[in-house]
């Protein structure tokens, strides 16, 4: 069309001033301008693939997997530029413990043992609840410390001991851990009930507890349950019943933090993905 008419009646048809149009033209994206608006566009599609819950960090992490290197700094003046950002953990410390027994506890013996070099070593456990239409659902889970990968969950309408267990049997099924596993729980009455004592010296596991009314010694399930409940949005949403809210735990565990979502205390690599590369650097060094 700009060969047929002059630029002043293009001009004049579109309303547009020439001086406008010749401004316009001059001031083309540059290079860096074209890199930022491509390199945007990454990082929306790595923040959607994250459920939205990725930071700078984590965008950065999954970009370099990628290919793609840039600094934290960019990325985060990108998400900005665009409204994104990573889900905000909100810290809530649900009363599920009732540690109100006369039952024996185990000592605090993580405390006192170095870091765990691989998976299987120490256990974690804990309980939650997640608000639902229907009212409270119940959700215990183990995390292997070493990973930080769920091994075990399992949900329920009550805090009988049955949830606990369910969670239990669930990991030893799926992990087969081999004797000598240390299980670390807060004192709640759950986990010194008579068949979940028994369940865990049968397969050759060392009981561990955190001192009263300390949280910290819980640190690693502390912080799956702000992320969990961040991530899922359930610490804000109410789920419109119990089936949900399970639905929602398993999708979250089985196909998203497990396998997918990047720990920053593990170099930024998802639990199994971290599990999988110290296997091949087993075989590798043998």
């Amino acid at each position: 069309m700009k060969g047929e008419h002059s630029i002043r009646w293009l001009c004049q048809l579109w309303e547009v001033a020439p001086s406008g149009y010749y401004r316009w033209r001059q001031h083309r994206p540059g290079p860096r301008q074209r890199e930022d608006a491509a390199l945007a566009a990454q990082i929306a599609s790595a923040h959607e693939g994250s459920r939205g819950t990725y930071g700078a960090p984590r965008i950065v992490a999954e970009l370099r997997e990628a290919g793609t290197r840039t600094s934290k700094r960019r990325c985060t003046r990108l998400m900005r530029a665009q409204g994104l950002c990573g889900r905000k953990k909100h810290r809530r410390h649900p009363r599920t413990t009732d540690s109100r027994h006369i039952q024996p506890v185990a000592a605090n013996l993580i405390a006192q043992r170095p870091a765990p070099t691989g998976p299987n070593q120490a256990w974690m456990t804990d309980i939650t609840y997640l608000r639902t239409a229907e009212g409270w659902l119940f959700l215990a889970a183990i995390l292997d410390v070493w990973s930080r990968r769920v091994v075990g969950w399992a949900c329920a309408v009550t805090l009988h001991t049955s949830l606990v267990l369910a969670a239990l049997h669930t990991a030893l099924q799926q992990r087969r851990p081999a004797k000598g596993l240390l299980h670390h729980s807060d004192r709640g009455s759950q986990y010194v009930d008579a068949d979940y004592v028994a369940t865990l010296a049968a397969a050759g596991i060392e009981r561990s507890m955190s001192r009263a009314g300390n949280c910290y010694d819980n640190a690693a399930m502390e912080s799956f349950w702000s992320t969990f409940k961040s991530d899922t949005g359930l610490d804000e949403s109410i789920p419109a019943s119990r089936r949900h809210a399970e639905l929602a735990v398993f999708d979250y565990i089985e196909t998203f933090y497990n396998p997918t979502r990047r720990h920053s205390s593990l170099g930024y690599l998802s639990p199994v993905v971290f599990e999988k590369q110290h296997t091949l650097n087993d075989i590798k060094a043998a």
